[in-house]
């Protein structure tokens, strides 16, 4: 999984010598229905091989064997996008699979290109998710449907309750109280390490996990700026695993974008009917791709729609056309529109929103777009 603190780490990886190779190709098979992206591949390979200085390629044709090699003979399931970095010369190799597309690029530097997982960090809304309880925290970081544990914090020599009930009940017993009081210096170890966490990975929306007690006694402690970063809680054991939290979380996380959606969804319909940088509807949506006005990118979830794509300069049009209007390239008819769009999108910088539900959306045609002019 991503994380900035290892790109941070990356980013410092500059060489007088030697090169790296860094690779992002789009292989969402909805738009590579026949592995063509692997089509895509060899030809930036072509082109930027065709490009380089003779020596520089003599030196990183090693690494270009082995992605080449990874991806035509790859037997795995992509998401949407791939990133690979490799230097062979620096016994280095890392790839990340994405749920989001990626605009096709092959770069040889003596830097690793990182920009665009940047841009995917700073694009798209990341959680972090603490679950606690008494004497233990653990911290998770949520992002594109996928998480991640990050740590753990355990505060041992906590005493244990002698009368029955949960272990954040008030007590007017000295014992009751002097466990109260570590259990309260162990929760603000974990707010340290919470506000740690968040500062570096420059997280905004925190989910708090554990027993009721637990998450009400965090809820009551936690300083206001963090407090008001919580979008939701949920109840689960400390030692569940990350597929079940995963499972805990859909529906905090799925009902908080659903409303931070319908808010998106009213402020975009508003503004396309004053016509203040932002449309809806397939058509008016192409025709901003094509200029490269488009700033955010919203769909609602299962829409689809058929039209045509040049083959060459790849316009995207509604409309039947005998051939494009902008290269007079061939054109051929595609079953997946709103894919192209996404890409298209991609390319020229922009992100990418696909909505659960919203029957204001749909009823506008299923997609809209924010306009940067």
């Amino acid at each position: 999984m991503l994380n900035r603190e290892e790109l941070k780490e990356i980013a410092k990886w500059h060489s007088d010598k030697e090169y790296y190779v860094s690779l992002y190709l789009n292989v969402d098979p909805v738009t590579n229905p026949k592995g063509d992206y692997t089509i895509h591949f060899k030809n930036i390979l072509r082109d930027t091989s065709e490009q380089m200085d003779k020596a520089v390629f003599k030196r990183v044709k090693k690494d270009l064997d082995k992605i080449e090699s990874f991806i035509i003979g790859s037997k795995k399931n992509f998401k949407k996008g791939l990133a690979i970095i490799s230097s062979l010369e620096k016994s280095f190799w890392k790839e990340y699979h994405l749920a989001v597309p990626v605009k096709n690029r092959l770069v040889v530097e003596k830097t690793p290109n990182i920009e665009p997982l940047l841009d995917i960090l700073d694009n798209y809304q990341r959680y972090a998710v603490l679950l606690v309880d008494k004497e233990s925290a653990r911290l998770f970081l949520l992002h594109l449907g996928e998480i991640e544990e990050y740590g753990e914090i355990h505060t041992p020599g906590i005493p244990g309750r002698h009368k029955r009930g949960g272990w954040f009940s008030l007590s007017g017993h000295r014992f009751e109280r002097h466990i109260d009081y570590h259990v309260s210096l162990h929760l603000k170890d974990v707010m340290k390490r919470l506000e740690s966490f968040l500062s570096e990975e420059k997280i905004e929306r925190i989910v708090i996990g554990g027993s009721e007690d637990a998450v009400s006694k965090v809820k009551a402690m936690i300083p206001k700026t963090l407090g008001e970063k919580i979008i939701g809680t949920f109840h689960t054991e400390m030692l569940a695993n990350t597929n079940e939290i995963l499972e805990k979380l859909k529906p905090v996380i799925e009902g908080f974008e659903m409303k931070k959606h319908k808010e998106t969804i009213a402020e975009l319909l508003t503004r396309a009917m004053k016509r203040e940088n932002a449309v809806v509807g397939i058509e008016n949506v192409l025709s901003a791709i094509q200029e490269g006005k488009v700033m955010r990118l919203l769909f609602v979830k299962d829409f689809s729609d058929s039209g045509y794509a040049c083959r060459n300069c790849r316009y995207l049009s509604k409309q039947k056309i005998s051939s494009c209007p902008y290269c007079k390239g061939d054109v051929e008819e595609v079953n997946y529109l709103v894919d192209l769009a996404s890409q298209r999108a991609v390319e020229s910088g922009a992100v990418i929103e696909v909505v659960a539900k919203n029957k204001d959306l749909s009823d506008a045609g299923g997609i809209g777009a924010f306009l940067r002019f």
